[in-house]
């Protein structure tokens, strides 16, 4: 391999190097994007499909939720008959997967469907 075939393989793995990094770098915003969206923007509906698909006890809870409208953590305590602060657990998971919202009135916290 003379000097210039080696000059033209190395500038054709540059560019696909080149190539590589820049769809690296779009995926890579993609999902910075993504990751800063609001629960509100990802929100997925609580419909029976999503009921079966989650566990028993996540189910409890969001059912306590949708029951009543919006509840605190509290309150679906006293419906599910656990502690608060499990409840309060999984509220903030259903939050998390987009399944419910919360909105903070004071010092209470109300989570909705």
């Amino acid at each position: 391999m003379d000097e210039e075939e080696f000059r033209e393989r190395v500038v054709k793995l540059l560019r696909t190097i080149s190539l590589k990094l820049g769809t690296l770098e779009d995926t890579l915003k993609t999902s910075m994007e993504m990751s800063r969206q609001t629960p509100k923007e990802t929100k997925t509906p609580l419909d029976v499909d999503a009921l079966l698909s989650l566990p028993d006890h996540l189910r409890k809870t969001a059912i306590a939720v949708s029951t009543r409208g919006s509840a605190t953590a509290k309150e679906a305590a006293n419906d599910t008959g656990r502690t608060r602060a499990a409840e309060s657990d999984y509220l903030n998971q259903l939050v998390k997967m987009g399944y419910l919202s919360k909105k903070r009135k004071g010092r209470t916290v109300y989570f909705y469907a």
